[in-house]
């Protein structure tokens, strides 16, 4: 499985949503998995991003589908990173 880094940024709308059902983050993750994620972890952050998530896709395909499903509902701006573990990079570094 690739790895991927979620940065989200909650919406006027999903601000609103929050602060009235906290509990609305563990829902969306719950469809997330349903959609082929594994979330490794979360963190709720202070600066331009409101959260950073770790997950796990099986490809790219299935990582734009979720992040573009979860957009598109309005309550989230997503940017979507691959991220390759460092031992993996340092690796392929040797090779080059």
């Amino acid at each position: 499985m690739a790895s991927y880094i979620l940065l989200s940024t909650l919406t006027e709308s999903g601000a609103e949503l929050i602060k009235k059902h906290p509990g609305r983050i563990r829902d969306a993750n719950k469809e997330m998995e349903s959609l082929g994620v594994e979330i490794i972890s979360q963190f709720a952050v202070l600066g331009p991003y409101d959260f950073v998530t770790i997950v796990e896709a099986p490809d790219n395909k299935t990582i734009v589908r979720v992040s573009t499903e979860l957009s598109l509902r309005g309550n989230l701006k997503i940017t979507t990173l691959p991220a390759l573990p460092i031992e993996e990079f340092i690796a392929e570094m040797r090779q080059g």
